[in-house]
């Protein structure tokens, strides 16, 4: 007899709907997968028959089959587990075939035949309600995430004998509540409030989260620079919720997401281990992964100690930055994943870290110093919009008591001016490409003047002129102006020298 039912798997982080084909025919006693199982699917064989031994029911004598369709792609993961039993118990006859009309199922199996947590939850659930599925059985710490999907019945089962019991009609599940309101944003505890001094990164930062701009800060052990880097999201205007839904598919794929919560209720903020590989940053491996890139979409990726990454890894970076997506090519396949982030990147202006300080304590030669700073590339720092210098606080200040602006004061200012940014072109300044910035850049005449004397001091190549209107855009909105004035240029143009030591510069 054969039975068919819904289950779905992730391919990249979208979705794509699977049918579980499960025959009971002649011949020896055993169970086959086909359809490119991967090896914890193949395993499922083991978990599902001793859970179904488990709530009093013994496979018939026979051969079974299971396919997993469409065949070519391959199938990976543990989510197959009790779509497969209640496909046996359907082909057996234990369970009406009808029960399983309409229904997608996920979930994995333990020996008990309780129902254990996979990945993906939300982008199944978003792919079956798109082919046309009204209800979706999955694990219980999945119930608020696929409930994001509004118009989708959720039933979140905690074991394989509760599913037999409902679909037999002798219990009924509780339907999840829809939860597809935006989140609400936490308190963090991180605020600028916090932070002694440092007056100039702090505008390089509120001009950065208004813009969307990458930052690089540079300075010596202890001046604040992760300090600073931390408090960053604080100040980002809220996720929308078509956001926080691209953001939390990702984390659902990378099984990142905390049991239980439906959206992600603030922006994300990543920060890898500079031993961090690849892979790790960019997504791979096999199958391909997200990589923190992708984690970090929609939030902050924070890169300290930036020379001690590998230089192939920070090279790697470059082509997410500008396109905002990752395209990881396979031999049978090619997948897109998404990195719309902000990069906030730290370093030391030497390797001891005390280079141009003014202590006396740096025990570095000029050849070191420069040796150093030529790790980071370039290219790469051509795509960093702000740079900052971030100097030590006087031993003098330490003692001082300073009245430093929130966080929550800053971020109305940043979400007037990104307001006033998607109102105009639909993106933040950071993402205009070159004819919308033309469009949208226009200065005035002492504007002009201002940009071209800052081409000539700096030496802009084209993407450095577009960098400095964009990031003189963003400080107008933050202003509150029409126009870019001349003061608005010469404050984009101060952060637009890439912080070398000086004996490089020299």
């Amino acid at each position: 007899m054969l039975a068919q039912l819904n289950s779905g798997a992730v391919l990249g982080v979208d979705a794509y709907t699977v049918r579980v084909e499960v025959d009971l025919g002649r011949g020896m006693p055993c169970m086959h997968v086909v359809g490119l199982p991967e090896s914890a699917v193949r395993e499922g064989r083991e978990r599902v028959t001793a859970a179904l031994a488990n709530v009093d029911f013994r496979l018939p004598a026979g051969r079974i089959t299971v396919n997993l369709a469409p065949a070519d792609i391959p199938k990976g993961g543990s989510a197959f587990d009790l779509p497969v039993a209640l496909g046996l118990l359907a082909a057996a006859g234990e369970i009406p075939a009808s029960a399983l009309d309409g229904l997608c199922v996920i979930g994995e199996l333990g020996l008990d035949g309780t129902v254990r947590p996979v990945r993906g939850v939300l982008p199944i659930a978003a792919r079956c309600f798109a082919d046309g599925m009204t209800t979706l059985l999955c694990p219980p710490g999945h119930a608020a995430e696929a409930g994001v999907v509004e118009g989708l019945e959720v039933l979140p089962v905690p074991s394989l004998e509760l599913a037999i019991a409902h679909l037999l009609g002798k219990a009924r599940l509780s339907v999840a509540a829809s939860n597809g309101a935006a989140p609400p944003l936490p308190g963090t505890g991180l605020d600028f409030a916090h932070v002694l001094g440092q007056d100039n990164a702090r505008i390089a930062l509120e001009i950065a989260a208004a813009g969307g701009h990458n930052i690089f800060m540079t300075g010596p052990p202890g001046a604040g620079k992760s300090m600073l880097a931390r408090r960053l999201p604080g100040i980002l205007p809220p996720l929308t919720h078509a956001e926080a839904v691209a953001a939390t598919k990702v984390h659902s794929v990378a099984g990142t997401l905390r049991p239980g919560c439906a959206l992600l209720p603030e922006r994300p903020f990543r920060a890898p281990h500079h031993s961090v590989s690849e892979a790790g940053l960019i997504g791979g491996g096999s199958p391909p992964r997200p990589g923190e890139v992708s984690l970090a979409h929609h939030g902050v990726l924070f890169l300290d100690e930036l020379p001690q990454v590998q230089r192939h890894v920070l090279e790697s970076l470059r082509q997410p930055m500008e396109d905002g997506c990752v395209l990881i090519g396979r031999a049978r396949m090619a997948l897109t994943f998404p990195a719309r982030f902000m990069l906030v990147a730290a370093m030391n202006p030497c390797p001891c870290g005390y280079h141009g300080s003014g202590t006396g304590r740096c025990i570095c030669k000029p050849a070191d110093v420069d040796r150093y700073a030529r790790r980071v590339s370039g290219p790469l720092l051509d795509r960093v919009d702000l740079h900052v210098e971030v100097p030590a606080i006087p031993p003098s200040h330490l003692l001082r008591r300073f009245h430093a602006e929130t966080s929550e004061s800053i971020r109305q200012r940043v979400v007037a001016a990104r307001e006033r940014q998607l109102q105009r072109a639909g993106r933040p300044n950071a993402e205009l490409n070159p004819a919308e910035t033309a469009e949208y850049c226009r200065l005035d005449a002492a504007g002009e003047r201002a940009i071209r004397g800052a081409i000539r001091k700096l030496g802009l190549s084209a993407r450095g002129y577009h960098r400095v209107c964009r990031v003189a855009r963003t400080i107008a909105d933050l202003k509150g102006a029409d126009r870019i004035s001349e003061a608005h240029v010469k404050l984009a143009a101060q952060y637009q020298d890439r912080q070398r030591p000086r004996s490089a510069r020299a």
